[in-house]
């Protein structure tokens, strides 16, 4: 690029778009990359603020804004997702269908160390929607020295930083667990969250059993689900400490390999979740998942709904942001709940 006097730009061509700002009207570009200045249009810079233009003068060594944010969207693409056209020298990607948007936080870091390099994402594991914007890329001058968008490629590495995994199709079993509910001394209030919370990821519901606090029968529960087809189990009640709270040891009777009796994460604390060998997931809710807005089976359950698989180390990570602060207008997922990792 060189710098010249706009009073001097006639007949240059633009190396960059130029944009017109009128607060809550618009804010889009009066002049784009490539245009060639003519007499009518000095006046209309000038106006813009625009005494000088930078005029584009092509270097083998030297990539434009433009021709950056695509090397920068190359190292984030993946499957179900799509670019937005590039415009002063920004593409975003957009989701392609309903799932959870994953990020690799460690090397997304990495890149954005590079000095002159800017990928902002959503955050990772986060449940998005067909349409949803997840990422926006740029370098930040307007121009960048070659070499180093090749420091971009190497330190990205061979796979996208980005993913985006559709929901399954799922069907989930309920056990409902609780003397108090088997013997009708009260409603089941528990049952319609969790059937409401489902439903927003497109699951339904294959059955539900209703058992009192009978260990033996809450694990034949587990397993009559499992041979009926369901996709995920969840065992609703009676995960505390106390003695008759039979549902941690019923699950754990059914035979499937349990990933965690607890999690870092408030509301939620008691969580527990389990897999059978063939990775059908069985989870434990404590009683806070029916009047809390948002706990830790609200930070689970859009990786289960896609199909990925948790860890010990993913519940460990939740402490960061797992705490939450009980808004009297809860604003989640809008907010910072569960949003340490």
């Amino acid at each position: 690029m060189k710098c010249i006097n706009t009073t001097d730009a006639v007949g240059h061509v633009l190396c960059h778009d130029i944009t017109r700002i009128v607060k809550d009207v618009v804010k889009d570009a009066a002049f784009r990359k490539g245009h060639i200045v003519t007499e009518e249009d000095i006046p209309v810079l000038l106006s813009l603020g625009k005494d000088h233009l930078y005029v584009w003068e092509k270097d083998e060594n030297t990539l434009h804004e433009d021709e950056a944010a695509q090397i920068l969207y190359e190292v984030c693409k993946n499957d179900n997702m799509h670019p937005t056209p590039v415009k002063e020298g920004k593409i975003e990607l957009v989701a392609d269908c309903d799932g959870l948007f994953q990020v690799d936080i460690e090397r997304l870091n990495a890149v954005n160390e590079l000095d002159d390099i800017m990928i902002a994402t959503r955050h990772t594991n986060t449940a998005v929607k067909k349409g949803d914007r997840l990422l926006g890329t740029r370098i930040i001058p307007l121009v960048i020295p070659r070499e180093k968008m090749e420091r971009v490629k190497e330190t990205a590495g061979s796979t996208p930083l980005v993913s985006l995994t559709p929901f399954q199709t799922m069907k989930a079993g309920i056990v409902t667990t609780g003397n108090e509910v088997y013997h009708g001394r009260i409603k089941d209030t528990f049952t319609p969250v969790i059937i409401d919370k489902l439903a927003s990821y497109g699951i339904g519901i294959s059955g539900q059993l209703i058992c009192d606090d009978d260990q033996e029968k809450i694990t034949n529960a587990i397993l009559k689900l499992k041979k009926d087809g369901a996709d995920m189990i969840l065992c609703t009640g009676g995960m505390s400490v106390d003695p008759d709270d039979q549902t941690p040891g019923a699950i754990k009777a059914s035979g499937v390999r349990i990933v965690t009796y607890g999690a870092p994460v408030l509301p939620g604390a008691m969580l527990l979740l389990a897999y059978f060998e063939d990775g059908t997931p069985v989870l434990g809710l404590p009683g806070c998942v029916m009047y809390a807005k948002a706990t830790a089976f609200d930070l689970v359950l859009p990786r289960i709904a896609a199909g990925v698989e948790l860890t010990k180390k993913d519940f460990a990570h939740m402490g960061n942001g797992g705490f939450c602060l009980g808004c009297s207008t809860c604003h989640y997922p809008s907010c910072g709940f569960g949003k340490g990792v």
